[in-house]
């Protein structure tokens, strides 16, 4: 009788262990439901000090987060944003300001910076703040990201992060939110969309 109340003690355990590690997991590593809110970007750039507050009332920002070591993912988004500029008429295009904000201020100087995105267009701004200021505007547009080391490479580490575009004005509205593509179709359609296609 002492060995199956015993037996049973430990079912019991055992199920609460499970319940609360299941609890725990999705605690830590469920995504976040809430939308992103947006807000003010301000941060030192390669065109000077960024704030979506110099914007025109008529224009708007594609904000983008990534990093200049990035090996796929974020060359191939600032491609898409000047392949969908490409796309849009003279005045649409001058209603647009194309941002990459860096996940990689420890590497990614100013100059860096300036060299990366010359190669996408001379108007792509690359914004470069402090960790502080990438905490507070990355958990405000829903932006997560993380540090993967990888010690048998030349670049010591890699950064896995969010990848959707983000069309916003100058009080940081976010109008659309845009998911990573190769093509530039929907970035194309949001922003016909928002300038009056």
């Amino acid at each position: 009788m002492a060995s199956k109340s015993l037996w049973m003690g430990a079912g019991v355990a055992a199920v609460l262990i499970v319940v609360s590690g299941i609890v725990l997991y999705q605690y830590a590593f469920a995504p976040n439901s809430d939308e992103p809110v947006g807000g003010p970007v301000e941060m030192p750039s390669t065109q000077g000090d960024f704030s979506l507050t110099q914007l025109d009332d008529d224009q708007l920002a594609i904000l983008s987060f990534g990093y200049t070591y990035c090996p796929d993912i974020c060359p191939m988004t600032q491609s898409v944003k000047r392949q969908a500029l490409a796309q849009l008429t003279d005045a649409q295009r001058e209603r647009v300001v194309p941002v990459m904000i860096t996940v990689d201020p420890e590497r990614d100087t100013i100059e860096r910076m300036q060299e990366y995105m010359g190669f996408f267009g001379e108007e792509f701004i690359g914004a470069v703040g402090s960790q502080a200021q990438l905490e507070d505007v990355a958990s405000r547009y829903g932006v997560i990201w993380r540090r993967v080391e990888a010690p048998d490479s030349a670049m010591a580490y890699t950064i896995d992060h969010s990848a959707s575009l983000f069309l916003v004005n100058s009080e940081g509205d976010i109008l659309q939110r845009v998911l990573y593509s190769p093509t530039p179709h929907g970035l194309v359609s949001a922003l016909e969309s928002e300038l009056g296609g």
